[in-house]
């Protein structure tokens, strides 16, 4: 039997159901301590091993070495578990990508390379991890992202989220701000002017728009207030409601329920896209009536999604849909 999605997008691009939290972890303690949460929520937000910011200068291969065994034991419990490596023009790439690949490519729920200077080194790199997953056996492509903070990584946003495997593109405001020489001041890296000033809100709908135009999932950049919930909370469902971003960086473990709660779809709406959704499958997809309004195939790939997201999420759904694929 054919699967909902091939149904409702036969064009292909489908977007993928990931949490809509990517927490980030750099030293082994807070890696630690962010699997012990992440087991706790059942695996509801995914971790981020970073190799870039959570070694200390002269420690990197070490670090490398002590982040593969981590995410290689038992404490990685819901295989929601990914890789940060250095930049590519850094010369850790290279080691990073042989050794995290070789040792735990398998068991990775994706991979993110910052600072993307532009769409001929973006293809690099996807070239580079993709005859990695290739060369170490991996059948699955590790998923990647890559992280949009340079000029010319957004200029080229569009045909960045064309290429194959990339999964999601994230916003990275703080560097982004810094690459206009002081030209936006620097409250534009965090709220409100984030989500005011012209210049900014160009990139963020830029990034959206490109990326959900391919299937790929558009990540928000963190709020760097993480002592205040509240803050985090509003800035989650400014990024969702308004720009249409699907996942936020957190980086305090205060971060993570904020951001899921942000970008929950709403109960009543998960309900109703349900009921829609057993309806259109009933009717073979054909237009349905529910409560006096008309539905078909453009409402239906609306309401699959929020489904999708709903169940991801882990709010509780009718019976009924709980095995739809």
């Amino acid at each position: 039997m054919a699967s909902i999605d091939s149904i409702l997008f036969p064009e292909g691009h489908v977007l993928p159901t990931i949490s809509a939290c990517d927490h980030y972890a750099g030293s082994e303690k807070l890696i630690l301590k962010s699997l012990e949460l992440q087991s706790k929520l059942n695996g509801l937000f995914d971790v981020t091993c970073d190799l870039e910011d959570g070694a200390a200068v002269g420690d990197e291969v070490a670090h490398r070495r002590r982040v593969c065994e981590i995410v290689a034991s038992s404490l990685n419990t819901t295989q929601r578990v990914g890789i940060r490596f250095h930049d590519f023009d850094s010369p850790h790439f290279g080691p990073d990508l042989d050794e995290v690949m070789r040792s735990v490519g398998k068991v990775l729920s994706h991979v993110t390379v910052p600072k993307t200077a532009d769409f001929a080194q973006a293809r690099k790199i996807v070239d580079s991890i993709l005859k990695s997953c290739a060369d170490n056996g991996i059948e699955d492509p590790v998923p990647i992202h890559l992280l949009i903070e340079t000029h010319g990584g957004l200029h080229d946003a569009w045909e960045i989220a064309s290429l194959p495997g990339i999964r999601g593109l994230d916003f990275g405001l703080m560097d982004f701000v810094s690459s206009h020489y002081g030209a936006l001041p620097d409250e534009c890296m965090r709220s409100p002017a984030q989500f005011e000033n012209p210049m900014i809100l160009r990139a963020k709908t830029t990034l959206a728009s490109a990326c959900l135009a391919h299937g790929v999932i558009p990540v928000h950049n963190v709020t760097i207030d993480f002592n205040d919930p509240e803050r985090t909370f509003d800035d989650a469902l400014q990024a969702r409601a308004k720009f249409g971003f699907l996942r936020m960086w957190s980086i305090h473990p205060n971060q993570v329920q904020p951001i899921l709660s942000a970008f929950k779809p709403d109960p009543n709406e998960a309900i109703k896209a349900a009921e829609i959704i057993l309806a259109a499958r009933a009717a073979a997809w054909a237009p349905i009536r529910h409560n006096d309004h008309l539905h078909d195939r453009a409402s239906f790939r609306f309401y699959w999604m929020v489904l999708k997201r709903a169940k991801r999420a882990g709010i509780e759904l009718p019976s009924e849909v709980e095995d739809l694929d």
